[in-house]
């Protein structure tokens, strides 16, 4: 038997050094070793059969292995890819874990379920997000104001301060850095001075996630 783990690269870091933490702790924990790390850099838009975890479960994993991912929004963006994924793990025999939620897709009655209702809230809660950004977006636009850091504003980065919280519950949920510099109103270089100078706020949101 062969474990084997999903990851969704993008250049997010921080999300990336998560799933691979979430990944190797619930391995550790429930005996899966040593585990082959499997990673796709290519486009989650694309249909899941055309990137690297296609490969992986239509034909490099067999008949008993493990396939971990971090949780179910990594495994792909629409309910109906991530149930498809489902079928042909079932179909092959194939173990299928989410690390986060601590559960096994197996293909019975109850995982579909799960499956889908966690499917559908991971697709819902994106569309909301990118929608809030778009909207965010178009209101300081319509009221003139500049996207991003304004020349000059040396205290941009402590403004920051008064959206700890919200900065904080963005990168738990895994949104880009670059999307959440759009939705505070700052340059994406702001973002990441801020958080190297206040480690506090991206230790919490690591172990946040993790939990």
């Amino acid at each position: 038997m062969a474990t084997y783990a999903y990851l969704r690269v993008s250049t997010d870091r921080q999300d990336v050094d998560n799933q691979r933490h979430g990944i190797l702790e619930y391995a550790n924990t429930h005996g899966f070793a040593p585990v082959q790390f499997v990673q796709d850099t290519i486009s989650g838009r694309l249909a899941w059969r055309e990137r690297a975890i296609g490969q992986l479960l239509t034909a490099t994993a067999t008949a008993g292995d493990v396939v971990i991912f971090a949780e179910i929004s990594r495994m792909a963006r629409s309910t109906l890819q991530v149930l498809e994924m489902l079928e042909i793990g079932m179909e092959r025999e194939l173990h299928i874990h989410l690390a986060k939620q601590r559960m096994i897709l197996d293909g019975a009655l109850h995982s579909r379920i799960a499956a889908t209702v966690l499917g559908l809230a991971a697709e819902i809660e994106r569309e909301l997000i990118a929608a809030r950004t778009r909207e965010a977006l178009a209101k300081r636009k319509a009221e003139g104001q500049a996207l991003g850091r304004p020349r000059g504003a040396k205290n941009a980065r402590l403004k920051l301060d008064e959206h700890a919280d919200a900065i904080r519950r963005y990168l738990d949920k895994g949104i880009s850095k670059r999307s959440i510099a759009k939705l505070v109103g700052c340059a994406e270089s702001t973002l990441y001075d801020w958080l190297a100078r206040r480690p506090w706020q991206r230790h919490s949101a690591s172990a946040t996630s993790r939990s």
